[in-house]
């Protein structure tokens, strides 16, 4: 049985951290929706109300063209280890460029971790757990380490060069952000 919360508690907080990835999902007005798995160390609760995660450079960046056009985030977690349990965020996301005002104690929330393009935040709306038994029992075997050593091996030049080149625009052409001096800003 599904039960809904206004903010996240304690115990929420505790399962969040103890999980190794989440899922993110956003959807445009029209268009395709989007679901991205990840993980890594990214997520953090902020507080009870406000949730973030580095956002790393890949492949396309439709999660921010999304909460530009209209905040709509749902956050999903899943346990998998012997106590079921599936914990969603609903929230109004926004984007966190280095260029803005919390970039850098926003930043500090996090371990390094090389090619963040952008962090994300939601401020929560509303949490639902639910049971869960359907959800797999499985064992992590290790993090992936090959998305920061690609951004180590390019280097901030190269990475900028490669969001102006492939995280300007979403699938379906909407722009995310203009460039400016071959950077994309915000």
């Amino acid at each position: 049985m599904s039960k809904f919360f206004e903010a996240l508690s304690p115990i929420h907080q505790t399962f969040i951290a103890a999980q190794p990835m989440f899922f993110i999902a956003t959807a445009p007005a029209s268009g395709r929706i989007n679901l991205s798995p990840k993980g890594m160390d990214t997520f953090r609760c902020l507080s009870a109300t406000r949730v973030g995660y580095l956002d790393l450079t890949g492949s396309g960046n439709e999660t921010a063209a999304h909460v530009l056009e209209n905040g709509r985030v749902t956050v999903m977690f899943c346990s998998f280890g012997p106590n079921p349990l599936i914990l969603r965020i609903y929230g109004d996301g926004d984007v966190i460029a280095p260029d803005h005002p919390e970039w850098d104690e926003l930043l500090e929330r996090f371990p390094p971790t090389k090619g963040v393009r952008q962090i994300m935040t939601i401020a929560v709306t509303s949490v639902q757990t639910s049971c869960g038994y359907a959800v797999p029992e499985m064992t992590l075997v290790a993090e992936r380490t090959r998305l920061t050593r690609w951004a180590e091996k390019k280097g901030d030049a190269a990475l900028a060069a490669y969001r102006a080149n492939n995280n300007q625009r979403s699938i379906d052409g909407r722009v995310i952000y203009p460039i400016e001096d071959g950077e994309p800003t915000l």
